[in-house]
């Protein structure tokens, strides 16, 4: 029976003084807080080599997700659909579509993104990963275990009497009334999944669904409290290399416990600790042989209204007197249209008792919850935030009740039963999975 191997590679992925934030809606870099990273990890031993990776980006869409995940899947020696690459969400931080950006510099729009960083990150990524081949180490059981996190998430969706949303609470919200409405649907977790040699531990990959911004806008580039609380466990046990995936958590926010100011940026941070704290000390370990890896591409159909079109989108872009955002917006808009019947990719990584779903975009943490109930008896860790070409991914019922999340979605109300029954063909064994 072949060893099972790991190797774990990182690199800075800070923009540089002026660059454009949450591409270009908000103030550009004027300073650094916290550095941004990519970190990754490598899985060899059981068929093609497998990449998990996150970004402290905002976003990656379209064409600068797949451009990157084939830099990584080269450098691995592997294929693109074995490479799952995901974006933390921090606002403060580049967000990526390079098909957008080459539109809005055809019309003369102000930018979203500088193509020469965005490709020197990429390389640099793929180098760092491919300098890792030579420091792969055995690991012989994963683990896993999930701690609660206290006051942070809540959902955006306050519904009001008629089941519509009376309220929607953005990552910071001011309003105390707002703010003492109830949690909403949430999950609570944080899910730990590592990997060890014996009893060395290796690796920790955390999973919560949670928006990551306390506050954003000021031009001071930040991972931002989630990022920040892994970086504090790394610095914990440095040989332990931390990696953190944001879970579907496109509807949810820490608006509830959080009013913007900057003091609750260090307090989320530390709340977000002590959940991964727990996690790994409720840790159970487990021997593995080896892991099947899952994938499938779906195809999202696109918003139908005329404002979502691609003749309505081509006429906010070139219109000069229209806000940056909404060209940017309408850039976004037609990336996606363009990219016409190229999948998005669902991946699952199952080791039997413990698996990893990885979901793209700002996926409702319907789906999260979903994947959990098709595997009562297992644990399923749940990243989104992959290829974010569609934006949100609500539910179709969302869309009936209003609020923020349905007004800027690129994907219409079908994507929700695509996508669910792309997650049952994931988790449960026998239903059409490719392996």
């Amino acid at each position: 029976m072949p060893a099972l191997h790991l190797a774990t590679f990182a690199c800075d992925v800070t923009p540089p003084l002026g660059h454009p934030l949450c591409g270009g809606w908000i103030e550009p870099v004027r300073a650094v807080d916290d550095p941004l990273k990519c970190l990754g990890v490598l899985l060899l031993g059981a068929g093609k080599p497998v990449v998990l990776c996150a970004v402290d980006w905002c976003g990656l869409r379209n064409q600068a997700f797949r451009t990157w995940r084939a830099a990584l899947a080269d450098a691995a020696h592997t294929t693109p659909e074995h490479v799952s690459l995901h974006c933390v969400h921090p606002h403060n931080a580049p967000f990526a579509d390079t098909e957008a950006q080459k539109l809005i510099a055809a019309a003369g729009a102000p930018p979203s993104l500088d193509l020469p960083f965005y490709n020197d990150c990429v390389k640099q990524s793929a180098d760092a990963l491919r300098a890792s081949l030579m420091k792969a180490k055995r690991f012989t059981h994963v683990g896993h275990g999930a701690g609660t996190v206290e006051q942070v998430a809540s959902n955006r969706r306050v519904l009001g009497p008629d089941g519509t949303v009376k309220h929607v609470r953005y990552s910071s919200t001011k309003d105390p009334a707002v703010r003492a409405e109830p949690e909403g649907l949430i999950d609570p977790l944080l899910r730990t999944l590592s990997f060890w040699d014996g009893d060395t531990p290796l690796t920790a990959l955390h999973f919560y669904a949670c928006h990551p911004m306390s506050y954003y806008g000021d031009g001071r580039v930040t991972p931002d409290f989630c990022g920040l609380a892994r970086q504090k466990r790394q610095d914990d046990d440095p040989a332990v290399f931390q990696v953190y995936f944001n879970g579907a958590g496109g509807n949810i926010t820490p608006g509830k416990y959080n009013d913007g100011a900057k003091e609750n940026r260090p307090v989320l941070r530390d709340r977000v600790y002590a959940g991964m704290t727990a996690a790994w000390k409720d840790t159970k370990r487990s021997a593995v042989a080896g892991w099947e890896w899952r994938t499938e591409g779906v195809e999202l159909p696109p918003r139908r209204e005329a404002s979502f079109g691609a003749e309505a989108s081509r006429a906010l872009l070139d219109d000069p007197k229209a806000t940056a955002v909404r060209r940017i917006n309408a850039a976004l808009q037609l990336a996606w249209l363009k990219r016409a019947d190229t999948p998005i990719e669902v991946n699952c990584l199952d080791f039997g008792r413990v698996a990893g779903l990885f979901l793209p975009a700002e996926a409702f943490v319907e789906y999260q919850l979903a994947a959990q109930k098709l595997r009562p008896g297992d644990v399923v860790c749940v990243a989104a935030y992959g290829d974010d070409g569609p934006g949100y991914i609500p539910t179709a019922r969302a869309f009936l009740e209003g609020g923020y999340e349905p007004t800027v979605a690129l994907a219409g109300p079908d994507s929700e039963e695509i996508l669910l029954q792309a997650i049952r063909r994931m988790l449960v064994p026998g239903k059409g999975a490719k392996k």
